[in-house]
């Protein structure tokens, strides 16, 4: 297999969306932790432990998404696999400067769970149509949709269902409930608008 161009791993196009995505990946970050929730994934998880041990967000993320890199070499390819390393790199290092330049006297947990999970489910789907991912689970989803054919959005949502058990321990109820309107937000969003054929650039993609 000839080894992939400069080019083929981050054309102007394909790093116009990585970073769309990772602006609205940072800033769903930063209205969910204004509000005290969590999201699901690994985002959800390192911010759930980032709550209990009281561990920075990004390194915890960065240390959980790892395995899942490996897997996405493996099963999705070295470009793949090098999108979803810059993805996370940028997600993890810019998550907390965000969070100490916009701070939050107060955000409507409701409000803040439905732009959150809208700006995540836009972030996923544009590292998604972009060959990468946000790391961790959603690489696993992928692989899943990509070997049975079943919806990405699908199997984050069951995936969700775990973390926000987890979560249970350490927020309240009413925190739950709106960090799980907020997950159920964006899993639709990828479920109704995402499909595995559009996580693979076209030729024309990789000439713009």
């Amino acid at each position: 297999m000839p080894r992939p161009s400069l080019k083929h791993v981050i054309s102007f196009y394909d790093l116009q969306g990585l970073c769309f995505g990772i602006i609205l990946a940072c800033v769903a970050m930063l209205l969910l932790k204004g509000a005290g929730l969590v999201t699901g994934q690994t985002s959800g998880l390192a911010l759930l432990l980032s709550y209990a041990w009281g561990v920075d967000f990004g390194l915890l993320f960065f240390a959980i998404s790892f395995p899942f890199f490996l897997l996405g070499w493996l099963q999705r390819g070295v470009v793949f696999a090098m999108r979803t390393l810059f993805a996370v790199t940028c997600i993890s290092v810019f998550t907390p400067i965000v969070s100490r330049l916009i701070v939050f006297e107060y955000i409507d947990p409701l409000l803040a769970s439905v732009l959150a999970g809208a700006c995540a489910g836009f972030a996923v789907i544009a590292m998604f149509r972009h060959n990468a991912s946000a790391g961790g689970m959603s690489v696993l989803s992928l692989v899943i949709e990509q070997r049975l054919g079943i919806k990405t959005g699908w199997t984050q949502l069951t995936v969700d269902f775990m973390i926000f058990a987890g979560a249970a321990t350490v927020i309240s109820t009413e925190q739950l409930i709106y960090s799980f309107i907020g997950a159920a937000i964006m899993n639709l969003m990828v479920a109704w608008n995402f499909r595995i054929e559009q996580s693979t650039p076209t030729p024309e993609a990789l000439t713009s």
